[in-house]
């Protein structure tokens, strides 16, 4: 986990021909909160959460609490209570396609919560949904066990089978990057150079 810690969902992206980012409308609570683990996946009727519950008791510790609360956005999958548990339990973050409450609240705990937006309104208990099994989420097929990476610019899933292919591109488009910023951000005349040969 050191080395996907290190780098940037746009690395990651990248070396994911971008096939497997979630819709850009889900985004962390704060924009300084990263989140790096493996999904627990959780799938909800609209506008319930109960099945949130279980997914906190059964995920492990570091994993990643991947929501499908099909977008809706009407009630709420969690506030701050569910998500100080699923921190106090010892999970890595949450990824919502869904709606959250008690935003101030969950800022407050410093924990990676992710969503597609905010409510006042409280979810329903009706129980319906299942813990564990395949999603989707922000438009992408995530299933238990696949790698989430999310920052500021959004979230990316690795399918389990992809990892190490995907690890060695994005860290090769990362170094390249950093490397084009330490030649070409130099001064004014060196990035007036570079900008005649990328234009010629």
């Amino acid at each position: 986990m050191a080395e996907w810690k290190s780098l940037s969902t746009t690395s990651i992206s990248d070396a994911l021909g971008g096939l497997t980012n979630m819709d850009p409308g889900i985004k962390p609570v704060a924009d300084h909160l990263r989140v790096v683990g493996r999904a627990y996946t959780v799938r909800l009727k609209a506008g319930d959460n109960t099945l949130v519950l279980k997914g906190i008791r059964e995920a492990n510790p570091g994993d990643v609490l991947v929501i499908d609360g099909k977008g809706y956005l009407y009630t709420a999958v969690c506030g701050d209570f569910v998500a100080g548990m699923a921190q106090m339990a010892g999970l890595a973050g949450m990824v919502v396609d869904g709606a959250i409450r008690d935003i101030a609240g969950i800022r407050k705990l410093n924990f990676p919560v992710f969503s597609r937006g905010t409510t006042v309104a409280a979810g329903e208990k009706g129980g319906k949904g299942e813990t564990g099994g395949p999603i989707s989420c922000g438009g992408v097929p995530v299933r238990s066990g696949d790698l989430i990476v999310g920052d500021a610019d959004g979230v990316v899933v690795i399918p389990q089978e992809m990892e190490g292919e995907v690890l060695k591109k994005a860290k090769e488009k990362q170094a390249k990057d950093e490397e084009r910023e330490r030649r070409v951000l130099v001064d004014r005349e060196t990035v007036l150079n570079y900008l005649d040969e990328m234009l010629k």
